[in-house]
């Protein structure tokens, strides 16, 4: 004999409600997941392009702060300035101003009839 609905075990009555409440669970969730990873790739690709655009400001002020340097370097922008604060500098005379000779590039070689017993200097040490 069948038996009543009303003795049917809880798991049995309330089955079908927790199988729709998990599904509308499962795909809200994704909505919600879905909606949140737009925003975040809408969120990224502005701070992308901000920055982009202050990489681009940044590179035009540095090239103009090279124009600026390139110009204030020169002889005529450095002799004017010297003028402009009195420093009281000039070119330096011919007697201010030491020439140094330049080293051969080959070592000095020793003559090939050198006296037995004669000692050398090489390259700071001294021979026996």
């Amino acid at each position: 004999m069948a038996r009543n609905r009303k003795y049917r075990s809880a798991a049995a009555r309330f089955g079908p409600a927790i199988k729709a409440f998990v599904l509308c669970l499962m795909i809200g969730g994704s909505g919600i997941g879905y909606v949140w990873q737009k925003n975040q790739i809408y969120e990224l690709g502005r701070q992308i392009k901000e920055r982009e655009t202050r990489l681009h400001a940044l590179d035009l002020q540095n090239e103009k702060l090279k124009k600026q340097m390139a110009e204030r370097t020169t002889v005529n922008a450095l002799e004017e300035q010297i003028k402009k604060l009195n420093l009281g500098l000039s070119a330096p005379t011919e007697l201010q101003i030491w020439r140094l000779s330049e080293p051969g590039r080959e070592p000095a070689r020793p003559p090939a009839t050198a006296l037995p017993g004669t000692q050398y200097a090489l390259q700071g040490k001294v021979l026996p």
